[in-house]
């Protein structure tokens, strides 16, 4: 197996600079309803549209934002597009993770000569407002990599869209910006895809966890991190690993019908405040036990945050060198048991809540037992 590059060991020279991630779109059964859903859930404004109205005649797509966070939520018009056999497969999932370059044509080119298969090749639109230019390559699964260039470019989000001026029913709850995009893949796939990650867009490995990590009584899992050479865009893979019963992967790639993205991390700086109004909002978490918290003072030393308050919503914390993190997942969003969220708040830690995973492994198991998947 190749040899994967370290995050001490990035060279000087990234051919691949990326900003950020510039937008997740999601194909969707009905998008207009999603729409509403996280406007009035997780807090999201409607800021722009595109459809029948502004030209487009196969698809309907909304465009939410929330802080640096933009999700696209688009539907098909006709039982015969991508997007409606990408819904009949996967149910509601995300079809794109698209990331913010200066050079989409070099972003594609550099990727495509390293073996990435091209989906569209670098395509300019344009209207009052200055061009876009996008290109895409194909990912693990139906995901695909959208490198979007946006520099010339003064609109509130592509052209041929419809600005929104304001959002009357938008809650906001301070969600800031993407932290890391999880990606389930199949028995044995992982490596296939770190090895993707880090020669044909030049990632580093992050992190790394094994079976003897993640694991609880009845399952396991396998996760790399793969990370950007700034650090901006971090992308965790995991594959199944052997256990007593069904693990969350294997529940997953069944229902989604093969790989995909399986949570997005949205960052906040205050979590109490931002869990808090979630769950005001009707967004509905993992419920963790009482004996979590019991010795928690003494697991992960002196914290800021009331840890009655963390055990009434039920926030995970975790300390590594650096600092430590507190994070919370949603149930999943959807019917099918795929598609979920995590809210994360870093104070100096840059881990992804390593001692938490028994106790988040077996919450999870807990639901998968009661729909009867475990």
């Amino acid at each position: 197996m190749a040899t994967i590059p370290q995050v001490e060991q990035q060279t000087v020279k990234d051919f691949l600079p990326l900003k950020g991630t510039d937008h997740i779109e999601f194909f969707v059964g009905n998008a207009r309803q999603s729409a509403y859903f996280y406007r009035m859930a997780f807090g999201m404004s409607l800021i722009a549209y595109a459809g029948p109205e502004t030209g487009q005649r196969d698809r309907a797509s909304y465009v939410l934002q929330q802080g640096k966070i933009r999700f696209v939520l688009t539907t098909a018009l006709r039982s015969d597009s991508e997007a409606a056999q990408h819904v009949h497969k996967h149910g509601d999932g995300v079809r794109s993770i698209a990331l913010w370059v200066d050079d989409a044509r070099s972003a594609w080119l550099e990727t495509t000569s390293r073996g990435a298969r091209s989906v569209q090749e670098p395509t300019e639109f344009s209207d009052d407002e200055g061009r876009v230019v996008t290109a895409s390559i194909a990912a693990y699964g139906d995901t695909l990599h959208t490198f979007v260039e946006r520099k010339d470019y003064t609109g509130v989000f592509f052209p041929g869209y419809q600005a929104v001026s304001t959002d009357p029913i938008a809650r906001p709850v301070g969600l800031l910006h993407v932290d890391h995009i999880v990606g389930n893949v199949g028995w044995n796939a992982m490596n296939e895809w770190v090895n993707f990650y880090a020669h044909v867009m030049g990632f580093s490995l992050y992190q790394h966890f094994d079976d003897n990590d993640i694991s609880t009584e009845y399952s396991a899992l396998m996760s790399k991190v793969m990370a950007n050479g700034n650090g901006y865009v971090k992308f965790p893979i995991n594959e199944p690993a052997k256990g007593r019963r069904k693990s969350q992967i294997e529940e997953y790639l069944e229902f989604y019908g093969g790989p995909g993205v399986q949570h997005m991390a949205l960052a906040t700086k205050d979590i109490l405040a931002t869990v808090s109004q979630m769950q005001q909002q009707g967004v509905s978490f993992l419920t963790i036990p009482h004996s979590y918290y019991t010795d928690l003072q003494s697991r992960i030393g002196t914290i800021d945050e009331p840890i009655e308050e963390l055990e009434r919503l039920g926030i995970l914390v975790d300390r590594d060198d650096e600092g430590y993190m507190l994070q919370i997942f949603t149930r999943p969003v959807e019917d099918r048991p795929t598609v979920f969220y995590e809210i994360i708040q870093r104070k100096g830690s840059r881990s992804f809540g390593k001692g938490n995973f028994k106790a988040l492994f077996e919450a999870i198991e807990r639901e998968q037992a009661s729909r009867g998947n475990l």
